[in-house]
């Protein structure tokens, strides 16, 4: 068993994937009133909103517990409508060494896909692969799909 490991989940929207992109780049702070019980504050600690190099915290719910994440924004990519995050401190890092989260959305026809990736590697052997918070966020995906389409 490696400790350096990737784990991917792809979902399918009709709410619109740049929607979901826009949000995520623009406004992530409004992803709390949209997902409640997943997602409890998002602040911008440094940086600005949508800036490559930006600090953004995550309150969050993980296993029924609260949990916080401190991300940097790494790389943002319109054309391909992705955004990478890597988080530098908060409760993931107890486990993981490195942990990087994207997203990407593709248009197939008429249905658009979310695609998540997470890269990470772990501090030791014991630690589980993180499929439950992959869990999280394919929640959080579907949440913000449920919210848009009930606005729409």
């Amino acid at each position: 068993m490696g400790l350096k490991g990737t784990l991917t989940a792809q979902i399918e929207i009709k709410a619109g994937g740049d929607v979901f992109h826009e949000l995520f780049r623009y406004i992530p702070h409004q992803i709390p009133n949209m997902c409640p019980t997943t997602i409890h504050r998002c602040d911008l600690h440094q940086g600005e909103w949508g800036i490559v190099g930006s600090v953004i915290l995550w309150n969050f719910t993980h296993e029924a517990k609260p949990k916080v994440a401190k991300e940097v924004i790494k790389a943002m990519d319109e054309e391909k409508r992705s955004v990478t995050f890597k988080i530098i401190e908060g409760d993931p890092m107890e486990l993981y060494k490195a942990f990087k989260a994207s997203f990407h959305v593709e248009t197939n026809g008429d249905v658009d896909l979310v695609t998540w990736t997470f890269e990470y590697e772990k501090l030791n052997d014991d630690i589980e692969d993180p499929l439950s918070l992959l869990g999280v966020f394919i929640k959080l995906t579907k949440d913000i799909e449920s919210h848009h389409l009930k606005a729409a």
